[in-house]
């Protein structure tokens, strides 16, 4: 008997594959149409597979029933998602960016870090209950780093390229990648002080100098500089050996395109297990391995970054969902919620923006001040939060007294894991929906106006623009061209009565000179003639059914049925304006010899002349232009560049007019037989 095999893994699988293919199924209708972010969904998604819903993701039983190492598990995932993102964002930087860019980057990560950290932290020391300036210090050195994944969702895409200028997209990206690595100086300087200072340094050794070395000493010169050093040197030789394998056409083009990826994680693997800043070695790697630019413009139109790049995003904001204390958030014995509330409101207006707005006259790719708006308010809190918030509750649970955590350790490792979590969802659904919301609010009082507009106009027939007494009277043109079109189609409808004998009587109603009754009749044929039946003459090959009908008329006509009206058959050879005429150029016979001016004269006028007539209508004239007309004594008049204000000009041509006959009988083109409509 086969039975279910209803695991964890098989589940995942099942959840993560099916959410990817459904979300991909309509990726760029949220995302270029709607403008909704991939991490927002995917942060939603997963709040809805996580336990507190649906319950199909369990991320607590796969870490063994420990909150300890589903801590690890998250802190290692975030550090493979940030190692491969900062790695793909040091490669979309153009050459030497770093070294080119220098001045405005100084600007952003010196001193516009300073005031982002103070600023959070005065927010936190205000607004949550019974901490020390110190511990906001770390609450605040968490959420100060830009986030590059959530920056990347920002500067990409349809209204990136639309409304963010190029040299600003790049500046964001340089910025929100050399920041993550350069948070462990202000995050460790707060922990350190804590350790040794804080609860009067009960359980450890030293004092607040030895708080200082250790920061100089570990922060600075093991964890920053070694590995902007490692950085440095893994992307430049990793550089030359691609050269190098490339020129000698060692490396096929699957391995040419995912070797940044791999950079990336050989880079995380080897820096992690020295002890350093993986972050920050694979952003300096990312840059010196395009140092020249070669492998950014030979992998440009390559579509397996981005793709990896988005299942990386797609997996790790679906695992946040899941593994987030929503719960928390309300009922926690840290801080409030009437209090969490405004503390991410006000983080998030007043962590980054106002530095933005001081210091945007010395950045040159901030060019106004609406860029520095944008570039102030997109400071997301993501990935680089949660990766520094699991790095601080690690130390913090080495602070031990008699082999237990120390009191204000634990006080400030459950503070930081409500707010620094509290601030990074606010921050991915603000973010996430600040476009759309933005988009919502420019068109919708637009539309409703017009809709009210539209509304009253049509509710109320007399405001019309000729009365308005400012406005001069315009007439409607429109409604003026249908009641001509009405009237000359009951003007031009001719009914013949049958007498005794059967033969049409010349008593008519509405009667009016044969060719004018003719004229009038096709002009309105033409006018509700479908578009491309086009009628030509019995050399043209296309006919419609106004020729089945012109035999059937004349049959009529002549049999003399009692009580049937003739039909005004189509003139053949008819076409418009512009238009090709299928009938071949009639050749002058072989012994003619020369022609005169005369005979050229009847061979170009072999169609006939052009009668003019102007049709009250609103199609468009310009198509309607294109050749001369011609008089009936055959001379030709210029034509008109400019069309005119109503209605088009239609040029029709009569085979079986008076005037036109004799010469189309002498070319050969016509046959003799009665009108239509007439008896023989």
């Amino acid at each position: 008997m086969p039975t279910l095999a209803v695991v964890n893994f098989n589940i995942v699988c099942a959840t993560l594959g099916g959410f990817i293919t459904i979300f991909g199924l309509v990726s760029y209708l949220l995302k270029e149409k709607f403008y909704l972010s991939e991490a927002l969904i995917s942060t939603l998604a997963g709040l809805v597979f996580s336990p507190h819903a649906t319950n199909w993701i369990k991320p607590l039983q796969y870490a063994n029933d420990n909150e300890v190492d589903l801590e690890t598990v998250t802190l290692y995932f975030t550090r493979l998602v940030l190692g491969v993102q900062l790695v793909l964002a040091g490669v979309q930087l153009p050459s030497k960016y770093l070294w080119k860019e220098w001045k405005s980057l100084s600007l952003l990560l010196g001193p516009g870090m300073c005031c982002m950290w103070i600023s959070t932290s005065l927010l936190v020391w205000a607004l949550v209950p019974k901490i020390d300036f110190l511990f906001a210090l770390a609450v605040g050195a968490s959420v100060t780093p830009t986030d590059p994944v959530l920056s990347n969702s920002i500067v990409k895409g349809k209204f990136a390229d639309k409304n963010i200028p190029p040299p600003l997209q790049k500046i964001i990206i340089a910025e929100s990648g050399a920041n993550d690595g350069l948070g462990y100086p202000f995050l460790f300087l707060a922990l350190y002080l804590i350790k040794y200072v804080g609860y009067g340094g009960l359980g450890v050794t030293g004092n607040g100098g030895t708080a200082i070395g250790l920061w100089f000493y570990e922060t600075w010169c093991y964890t920053i500089l070694m590995s902007v050093a490692y950085g440095a040197a893994v992307g430049w030789i990793a550089k030359e050996l691609l050269h190098w394998a490339e020129e000698r056409r060692y490396v096929d083009r699957e391995s040419f395109l995912v070797f940044a990826i791999t950079l990336a994680l050989f880079i995380v693997g080897t820096v992690g297990m020295l002890g350093s800043d993986d972050v920050l070695a694979c952003f300096i790697a990312g840059n010196a391995f395009t140092w020249d630019d070669w492998f950014r413009l030979e992998t440009m139109d390559d579509s397996l970054q981005p793709t990896i790049d988005m299942l990386l995003n797609v997996s790790i904001f679906m695992w946040f969902g899941a593994v987030c204390p929503w719960h928390q958030f309300v009922a926690n014995g840290v801080i409030p919620i009437y209090r969490l509330i405004p503390l991410g409101i006000l983080v998030l207006l007043l962590r980054r923006l106002p530095m933005v707005l001081a210091f945007h006259k010395w950045i040159p790719q901030i060019e106004h001040i609406q860029h520095a708006t944008f570039v102030g308010f997109f400071g997301p809190i993501g990935v680089s939060a949660i990766f520094y918030l699991y790095i601080s509750r690690e130390f913090l649970r080495g602070i031990e007294v008699n082999g237990e955590q120390r009191p204000d350790a634990a006080h400030l490792s459950e503070v930081m894991n409500v707010t620094i979590w509290f601030l990074a969802v606010c921050s991915i659904f603000v973010h996430g929906l600040s476009i759309p919301l933005g988009k919502l609010g420019f068109y919708l009082p637009r539309t409703i106006s017009m809709a009210v507009s539209s509304e009253r106009a049509s509710a109320s027939p007399s405001m019309a623009r000729g009365d308005d007494p400012e406005e001069p009277n315009v007439p409607d043109l429109a409604e003026d061209a249908r009641i001509e079109e009405r009237k000359l189609e009951s003007w031009f409808r001719r009914r013949t009565t049958t007498g005794a004998s059967g033969e049409p009587s010349s008593k008519t109603h509405g009667w009016v000179p044969r060719s004018i009754a003719r004229v009038g009749k096709h002009i309105l044929e033409d006018i509700t003639r479908p578009a491309g039946k086009t009628v030509h003459g019995k050399h043209g090959g296309i006919r419609n059914g106004a020729a089945d009908k012109e035999n059937n008329s004349g049959a009529s006509g002549s049999g003399g049925h009692g009580g049937a009206r003739p039909d005004i058959s189509a003139p053949k050879d008819a076409r418009l304006i512009g238009h090709s005429i299928n009938n071949p150029p009639v050749s002058a016979p072989a012994d003619a010899g020369p022609p005169s001016d005369a005979s050229q004269r009847r061979l170009s006028d072999v169609d006939g002349p052009r009668v003019h007539a102007v049709s009250p209508t609103r199609s468009p004239v310009r198509s309607r232009m294109a050749s001369p007309e011609r008089r009936f004594d055959g001379s030709s008049t210029p034509t008109s560049t400019t069309a005119p204000p109503i209605g088009w000009h239609r040029s029709i041509r009569f085979p079986d007019d008076p005037a036109v006959l004799p010469t189309l009988r002498s070319v050969g083109q016509v046959e003799e037989r009665p009108l239509i409509g007439e008896r023989e």
